[in-house]
């Protein structure tokens, strides 16, 4: 007996009471366990057009919808009795006559007619004829790319206005491929599956449908939402997780694409592909580290000794761990403390007159970051990104600054953190066997020139050593540099993932307006955002510059009063503002609308029954169905504190970028309902959420 399990029995789970959802699970063990037993009653769906679809009573009214045939069972929706029922009279479950996969398909006679909500572009007023881009291509061509033959005529009359409302209707590999072919992409024909091949286990019905090999793996998939069950593999992440490279690889994408699943599998895969092989899977902060153990612990629970060859830790966790073991007795010095010795410094060299920003900035982003230990080395270093000119002079009398400060450190017996990153490298170049073989890298937009240094000792030539997994418009902790520069190219070894399947096209869309339709890196490497697809729709996001923040407040209770009677419950609910003097806003917010407020700490742990607040930084990673950015006000995004510490060129761009990144990151954690609100005079950057 095959025990399979379809997104949309999750999906529907998730909404129904705490209560009913015990209850269905217990249901859901009993009917794996032992479907023959006396306590199980099966019941046809009579008004069905699939002669399969059975109902399992669980409860007085919650009703399984499971698709039985030839012994094997699918559990494919529960819901109260009649509205169970009637999703089972508009679905039959086939094997698409083109590309053999499985499907779930809406049975076209039932919908009597697909209205756009409101949320969808109206009519083309003055815009002349409507378009029909599909209206030319032939039904095999339609086929191919997995849309249902009932649903082809439809296809053929969608317009550009019409066509996100029809997406909803099909499977999500004809909906991707109409939405990429819309806005001007080719897709990749659906693979065709053979004769003899399971149409379950076609790349597309995987997506969907999943084998419950036992009871623990089904406890694991009913306890969390599809998309965060983190075995939900688009084809095309599923080429870039198997895929060998013969050097340093990176996978990009928008908000929602799905990086780190991608870095997850890839990290699994690895493991998997060389018995005992050692995977480390890292990223930049420890509260990222955190959330990566916990997917991971979802996706290989049932593989204990895969946990034995992966350790998940942020970066400067793998520092501080290796250099305490590999090199000796200096402590790594904190970042205050250097800056008080460094001013201290300054005071004693004559003929200094920089400013003490400008100083910190030189130091930390050309002379630490790139272990400049000489005059001569620094004289004639080009200082990319750093657009004051320097002469000779003013040159040397920075190094004496430069000088005094390491002979502070080293009195101290302390070293930056950017020195112990270099003395592992170091060590680690010399190892025959180094401590990992292979290193996948999540949020790597975010790594800075050291950490690039220390993993680029592990081998830039190893096949499949190294694999990053980032987003350059998500940049908010690190400024840009050349990864050449370090000995780490990617250039023919990138790729850009362009599906959204976490946040609806109105907020993908209009969060996409912060920044440019394409970014690039400082090695040219160019990431488009203007083709990126996302595969179901919600309502537009809303923009509101309050007059004050008594109406700001107000605002917003409001909307959060709307969204809990839309049945959005409110652990599935962030506020987020740009920086600590801003919560309390946000938690007056939340309490003035009669809810229980959980302020997010470095560990983001979501409290059920709680409305979860923090600032944008700790939003990276999290996800949830409704959102509010709250504070946008002017002087706050971007914030005046960081301008006014900027002295250099340069360093303003990168200030308004990060800053812009940072709001887009925030805005992004939304699927369904994004709120973005602030106070007269408001934030620049609305402007262009408004466009």
């Amino acid at each position: 007996m095959e025990f399979r399990i379809a997104d949309t029995f999750t999906d529907s789970l998730a909404r129904l009471t705490g209560e009913e959802q015990k209850i269905v699970k217990t249901t859901c063990f009993d009917l794996q366990l032992n479907p023959a037993h006396p306590s199980i009653k099966f019941h046809k769906v009579e008004r069905s057009k699939d002669k399969d679809f059975w109902s399992v009573r669980a409860g007085d009214d919650i009703r399984l919808i499971v698709h039985k045939r030839d012994g094997n069972f699918l559990l494919c929706y529960v819901d109260h009795h009649e509205d169970a029922y009637a999703w089972a009279s508009r679905r039959k479950i086939e094997v698409h006559p083109a590309t053999r996969a499985a499907q779930i398909v809406e049975i076209r006679e039932r919908v009597e007619e697909i209205v756009a909500p409101q949320y969808v572009a109206s009519p083309r007023k003055g815009r002349g004829a409507p378009s029909f881009p599909f209206s030319g291509f032939s039904d095999e061509e339609l086929m191919r790319y997995g849309v249902p033959s009932e649903w082809i005529p439809d296809v053929k009359a969608a317009t550009e206005d019409t066509l996100l409302s029809l997406a909803d209707h099909l499977p999500y590999e004809a909906a991707e491929a109409l939405l990429e072919l819309a806005t001007g992409g080719k897709p990749a024909a659906v693979r065709t599956a053979g004769e003899r091949e399971n149409p379950f286990d076609h790349p597309d019905a995987r997506r969907r449908f999943r084998t419950m090999r036992d009871v623990d793996e089904l406890e694991r998939a009913l306890a969390f939402p599809w998309e965060k069950w983190t075995i939900f593999l688009h084809p095309e992440q599923r080429e870039l997780v198997e895929k060998h490279f013969s050097g340093p690889a990176r996978v990009s994408g928008s908000a929602g694409t799905g990086k780190t699943i991608v870095a997850l599998h890839r990290a699994v895969f690895l493991a998997k592909s060389r018995p005992g092989a050692r995977v480390l899977l890292a990223t930049f902060s420890e509260t990222l580290a955190g959330a990566l153990r916990t997917k991971l612990r979802r996706l290989i629970g049932n593989e204990p000794k895969l946990f034995e060859q992966i350790e998940v830790y942020s970066l400067d966790a793998v520092a501080l761990r290796l250099y305490k073991s590999l090199s000796g007795k200096a402590a790594i010095g904190e970042e205050a403390e250097i800056r008080g010795l460094l001013r201290e410094a300054a005071k004693s060299v004559e003929g200094h007159s920089f400013p003490e920003r400008f100083l910190l900035a030189e130091w930390k982003h050309v002379v630490d970051a790139w272990q400049l230990t000489t005059w001569e080395e620094y004289r004639g270093f080009v200082r990319m990104g750093r657009k004051t000119r320097l002469s000779e002079p003013q040159r040397r009398v920075l190094w004496t600054v430069f000088e005094q400060l390491r002979s502070a450190l080293k009195k101290r017996g302390l070293v930056t953190q950017a020195e112990a990153f270099t003395r592992l490298g170091d060590a680690v170049s010399g190892m025959k066997k180094t401590p990992y073989d292979f290193i996948v890298v999540d949020e790597a937009q975010d790594i800075d020139i050291p950490q690039l240094r220390f993993l680029a000792a592990f081998g830039t030539d190893v096949p499949n050593g190294l694999f990053f997994a980032g987003d350059l418009g998500q940049r908010i902790f690190q400024q840009p540099f050349s990864w050449k520069a370090v000995g780490v190219d990617v250039r023919g070894r990138s790729k850009t993932l362009r599906v959204n399947y976490r946040t609806s096209h109105q907020i993908r869309s209009r969060a996409d307006l912060l920044l440019d339709p394409e970014v690039s890196d400082v090695d040219g490497n160019t990431e488009k955002r203007d083709d990126t697809v996302s595969l179901f729709n919600g309502p537009l996001p809303s923009v509101i510059v309050a007059k004050s923040e008594e109406d700001e407040c107000e605002r917003v209770v409001e909307w959060l009063a709307e969204r809990l009677g839309e049945g959005v419950l409110p652990h599935e609910t962030g506020v987020f503002v740009r920086s600590p003097g801003q919560l309390e806003r946000a938690k007056s917010a939340v309490e003035e609308g009669g809810l229980k407020g959980n302020i997010l700490d470095e560990r983001v742990d979501v409290v059920s029954g709680c409305v979860s607040i923090g600032t944008m930084h700790l939003a990276k990673g999290l996800e949830f169905r409704a959102v509010v950015v709250m504070a946008c006000d002017d002087e706050v995004v971007p914030l005046q504190e960081r301008i006014e510490e900027v002295s250099e060129e340069a360093d303003l761009r990168d200030v308004y970028d990060t800053e812009r990144y940072l709001l887009y990151v925030a805005c992004t954690r939304a699927r369904d309902w994004l709120l973005v609100t602030g106070v007269e005079p408001a934030s620049e950057f609305l402007d262009d959420l408004r466009r």
